[in-house]
């Protein structure tokens, strides 16, 4: 998979954490964390495939409703105009990704397309149906092999599931700029566009492309989660290791205080720029128009439209049985999930917890074994204990006193920014789903009305627990701004039972 180098910090277990990304590096994984890029490609995605793969290239390009040129599309054509063109037109190509499988970038970009071929054809007839006024129906329930092949073989070198992951494919490996030199610059008109689109998305003012670029929008911002986390662990372990490894352990564990708080502040900023930017969706994705496009982001598990799965046609280790994937779903975005495992937020234990255990393997294989790390040391060092000083103060220095004060605040705002991200996403579920449509079920395969409040509420909780044990609006130590939150907190918790216990009623569905 490549040689890292020197260009990575290390800690604890020696998890390779990219300063330089490496973009023209063909040996690496396309994603790979670093503090620059965060969760985003170590590199722009790429656009143009060999010209061994023109006859795909063809497809997905006269695939969408609206292409390119403005003319309409394969799916605009309707009575299965891309099914017919997947098995009149599109021969078995596996030799060639096989040709090309040194070059790990290349093999994630052909992942995309073969996923983004997939899913079209699966759900072109749910499509037909849908912009009939009708209900979804079945998918098509075989993958040809044609297909199949490809992507098994595309996701076996990427480490994904053969089917459409939202860093993978839909989303942050599906974009590209129009002029490099001006990055990621989304003013209008945007310098970044989509590569690959089912309905209008290749259009950039379109809602389509609104829901995709957001979320690339948002991710860009995620470098100094990761260096503000990884920070934030080395503070805490510096700070253990004081008594035995220091000639001055109060002044080190001081100093470790210190560095731990400019690591929280630096999580804080870098999670108003994602939120801000979140809020943005409203603008660039209008509600009414997501349940067109999402049609195509259902997943195989849980969905009506496949009942007992798919069949992947030629693949030797299936035995003809079927496969079942979950959706893309931007619950599988990496940022959140990093907070919850540092700030060490306890999940109830639930069957709606297990769906999110279950989405974390539904991204690139770096950013789980990531994730998983960042738990693991979090746990390992007693991060949470010793930043919010839970074994009390009385034997912490005076001078140290006031910066313990500043990480309980600073760890009620960036928790409280968690909530914030949480709270809007619920609300996007809310006004582009709930009120949009009756299915069930989010694209990932979870309950529509429950399962994000899961986590919501998770949080909320959190909140107050920690709020109360640290001494609450009497201790004042906390400040205005945290008493301000958590009066927020406390009215938001009340309104989210409200509007899911309203939901539930109107679907007949538990609120368990």
């Amino acid at each position: 998979m490549g040689s890292l180098g020197t260009d990575t910090t290390t800690y604890h277990e020696d998890f390779p954490i990219l300063h330089d990304p490496r973009p023209d590096d063909a040996s690496l994984p396309a994603f790979m964390v670093s503090t620059t890029r965060g969760f985003l490609p170590r590199m722009d995605p790429i656009v143009t495939l060999p010209p061994e793969f023109d006859p795909l290239e063809s497809i997905l390009q006269r695939m969408p409703v609206k292409t390119a040129s403005g003319e309409p599309g394969l799916f605009a054509q309707g009575n299965g105009k891309l099914g017919e063109a997947v098995h009149r037109e599109l021969p078995d190509l596996t030799e060639f990704v096989d040709k090309y499988r040194h070059d790990l970038p290349l093999m994630n970009a052909l992942y995309r397309d073969y996923s983004f071929l997939a899913s079209a054809y699966l759900l072109e007839p749910c499509h037909e149906r849908f912009v009939k006024g009708e209900e979804y129906g079945l998918g098509r329930q075989v993958l040809p092999a044609n297909v199949a092949r490809p992507i098994a073989k595309c996701a076996e070198i990427c480490e994904f599931k053969p089917f459409m992951e939202y860093a993978g494919s839909y989303a942050l490996f599906n974009y590209h700029l129009v002029d490099p030199s001006l990055g990621f610059s989304f003013s209008d008109p945007s310098n970044v566009r989509l590569i690959r689109a089912f309905e209008h998305g290749l259009d950039p003012t379109s809602s389509e492309a609104g829901f995709v670029l957001v979320h690339i929008d948002m991710v860009r911002h995620s470098g100094p989660l990761v260096a503000g986390a990884v920070a934030s662990l080395d503070a805490c372990r510096r700070s253990a290791l004081s008594s035995s490894s220091s000639t001055d352990p109060e002044r080190t564990r001081l100093s470790a205080r210190q560095s731990l708080n400019v690591s929280l502040s630096q999580m804080l900023a870098a999670l108003k720029q994602v939120n801000a930017t979140m809020e943005t969706m409203w603008k660039r994705s209008k509600p009414n128009d997501y349940t067109s496009f999402r049609t195509f982001i259902f997943g195989i598990k849980s969905q009506s439209m496949f009942p007992n799965g798919v069949v992947y046609e030629g693949l030797p280790d299936s035995d003809g049985r079927p496969l079942s994937f979950r959706g893309e779903s931007g619950a599988n975005d990496s940022m959140i999930p990093l907070m919850d495992n540092l700030l060490q937020i306890p999940m109830p234990d639930t069957p709606l917890t297990k769906i999110l255990e279950d989405f974390r393997s539904y991204r690139p294989s770096n950013h789980r074994a990531f994730l998983e790390w960042v738990k693991r040391g979090s746990e390992e060092v007693g991060l949470r204990r010793w930043a919010l000083a839970l074994d009390g103060t009385a034997d912490v220095a005076e001078e140290e006193r006031d910066e313990v004060r500043r990480s309980r605040s600073l760890w009620i705002q960036v928790l409280n920014q968690v909530r914030d991200f949480r709270w809007r996403h619920w609300c996007f579920a809310r006004e582009y789903i709930l009120k949009q449509t009756s299915h069930p079920t989010a694209t990932g395969g979870s309950p529509i009305v429950t399962w994000l409040p899961n986590q919501l509420q998770a949080v909320l909780g959190d909140m107050v627990g920690l709020y109360e044990r640290m001494g609450g609006d009497e201790a004042g130590g906390l400040g205005e701004e945290c008493k301000y939150i958590m009066d927020l907190v406390r009215r938001q918790d009340e309104t989210l039972k409200k509007e899911v216990r309203k939901f539930c009623e109107e679907r007949g569905v538990s609120r368990a």
